[in-house]
């Protein structure tokens, strides 16, 4: 208790929330706890790999507007609340979803903020990560935040996120304003994180050249935008050669990966069907499809058959938990993982925690 009182006084200003959004994580009250997840007599630790937090201190460098950040969404309340009514909720809720660590990072709101502006969000958001892991490491790890539109200043980012202050990796959108992470001029961060062991959580913010038409009923620029964000963004380091560049690189995509493990098989035949619409120069070592069993996805695809065919195409051994908390998109991670009848007792306790922890290194 005294390391969680002296964690309340340090992060004051802290609020945990989801995909760009602040608040409280949910209005009702929490469920009750768990019973801890055991599989053919083993304790298994579940590890959920997608969560969110931000921190008051960092989205006030934003400037007088950064309430603008924050659109409402049902169960996040739009206001600030005392650090503990935060962190308790937070533990309350990992309980009763029977998660046992999560990986925390900030959908990235800075990608537009000039060097200096830039620099200084990501140096408060990533040492506030760090105090938050520090104080409760079986709890919580994290993706540190990385200014993408300053690459060389994203390289010093990583750096000093993984070995001055522990984090695992860093989380970046699904481009950076309009470029696709496959340019070159990213080469030197990719570099980097695979020199360092460092994964990198690619969660999307929509595509902007949609705007238009992605608006209307049903938050189309989320339920649309977001996996095809994803799609493009593997999609381009996939077929622009950036995983044989950099084979070491270890990325982890959110929901699922996007469309591409639904309909990867196209991509194989690109080239044959349409070889003018191909860079003779380009020449991948393996089919496009096959890249997908390098590269790690979360598990939410919502459904026992989404999941089923997600282990299909990629491997059970490249999925992990993932659930968007404190956005209710999954509540029952454990029981969705469970539910699906395809999956053996050893890729559930794969999927639950065994793979994230294998690529995390917790």
């Amino acid at each position: 208790m005294t390391d969680r009182r002296n964690f309340m006084k340090r992060s004051a200003g802290m609020m945990f929330c989801a995909c760009g959004l602040a608040g409280p994580a949910q209005a009702q009250a929490p469920r009750a706890a768990r019973a801890p997840v055991v599989i053919g007599g083993q304790r298994v630790r579940v590890i959920d790999t997608h969560t969110h937090c931000y921190f008051q201190d960092s989205l006030k460098l934003m400037g007088a507007d950064w309430e603008k950040l924050m659109p409402p969404v049902k169960g996040v309340a739009q206001h600030f609340v005392s650090q503990k009514e935060v962190l308790e909720r937070r533990l309350a809720d990992m309980e009763s979803m029977g998660v046992d660590m999560q990986v925390l990072n900030t959908n990235p709101f800075w990608y537009g903020a000039p060097r200096e502006q830039a620099d200084a969000i990501c140096k408060a958001q990533n040492e506030k990560l760090a105090e938050v892991c520090a104080a409760h490491p079986k709890q919580f790890a994290a993706f540190a935040a990385l200014p993408m539109q300053h690459p060389d200043l994203a390289v010093q980012h990583l750096e000093a996120a993984v070995k001055k202050h522990g984090l695992k990796g860093a989380a970046v959108g699904g481009s950076v304003l309009g470029v696709d992470f496959a340019d070159e001029k990213f080469h030197a961060v990719w570099a980097k994180a695979e020199e360092l062991g460092a994964v990198i959580f690619i969660h999307p913010q929509s595509v902007s050249e949609l705007a238009q038409r992605l608006r209307g009923n049903g938050w189309m620029s989320n339920v649309i935008g977001n996996p095809l964000e994803t799609t493009i963004a593997l999609q381009k380091l996939i077929y622009q050669g950036t995983l044989d560049k950099f084979p070491g690189l270890r990325i982890l995509a959110a929901h699922g990966g996007g469309y591409l493990p639904s309909y990867a098989p196209r991509s194989d035949h690109s080239c044959f069907v349409s070889p003018q619409n191909c860079d003779a120069k380009i020449v991948l070592k393996k089919k496009p499809s096959e890249y997908l069993n390098q590269l790690y996805f979360d598990a939410l695809v919502f459904t026992a058959e989404g999941l089923r065919h997600l282990a299909a195409q990629v491997g059970a051994g490249q999925i992990v938990v993932g659930t968007d908390h404190p956005i209710p998109w999954e509540e029952n991670p454990v029981d969705h993982v469970m539910g699906t009848a395809s999956l053996s007792d050893v890729e559930r306790v794969a999927i639950l925690g065994g793979n994230a922890a294998r690529l995390l290194g917790v």
